[in-house]
């Protein structure tokens, strides 16, 4: 899609539904859609959003290894919940081959080089690999502005990705906790509060996944 394309649907889709986004979205997919997930709080959000509207749409997760039990427990509570065709795309090297050879833990947020690490190694190459292969034209994201103010003013409902040739789609974008919370309790949907992700160190810093947007036809 060209930038013109990519802009009139957000210029049509201005003020709508999570809903009318992702179906308007789908439409352009030729049935190559994906979400992706990782499984921290709120996620049930975005998957149960997604498969109303497309049953059986696969659900793209990168398995580092290292999550805490609750993200674990929480991702077998989504999957029985909602029934999701989950793609787990797991790193070429053990979580505890890594941590051998990586001081015997996750790395904390102020250890630059590990956490750099970690990502590159453990989630950015299964990431990447994961969207090679399944190549969907459409990928659905949870991504909400306020958790990156930084990059809240370049973020769209519709954007381009050049780097994986597809359309993103971030359909909650504006939505904040208490239009997370209030949908989690309208659909009886499970959540989990505990989560750390050792590819991010905190939550303001980058893992890569997403962290260039592009909306320039490639």
């Amino acid at each position: 899609m060209n930038p013109d394309q990519i802009q009139a649907l957000n210029d049509d889709l201005k003020g709508k539904s999570p809903q009318e986004i992702i179906q308007a979205a789908l439409a352009h997919a030729d049935g190559q859609s994906i979400v992706t997930t990782n499984f921290r709080p709120y996620e049930a959000v975005i998957l149960h959003l997604a498969t109303e509207q497309e049953a059986g749409i696969p659900i793209l997760w990168v398995d580092h290894g290292t999550n805490l039990p609750e993200t674990y427990r929480f991702a077998e509570k989504s999957h029985a919940r909602l029934g999701l065709n989950l793609k787990p795309y797991l790193p070429l090297m053990t979580a505890a081959h890594w941590l051998a050879l990586n001081g015997g833990q996750v790395p904390m947020p102020d250890e630059v080089e590990r956490v750099e690490s970690f990502s590159r190694i453990m989630k950015l190459e299964p990431f990447e690999r994961g969207m090679r292969e399944l190549a969907p034209k459409v990928w659905i994201t949870a991504l909400r502005k306020e958790q990156n103010p930084q990059r809240a003013a370049t973020l769209q409902p519709f954007m381009w990705d050049a780097k994986f040739n597809c359309l993103k789609v971030n359909p909650i974008l504006d939505w904040t906790p208490v239009e997370m919370d209030a949908y989690l309790l309208e659909h009886d949907l499970p959540n989990e509060r505990t989560y750390y992700d050792p590819a991010k160190g905190d939550e303001k810093h980058e893992c890569g996944l997403h962290a260039k947007l592009v909306t320039d036809k490639v």
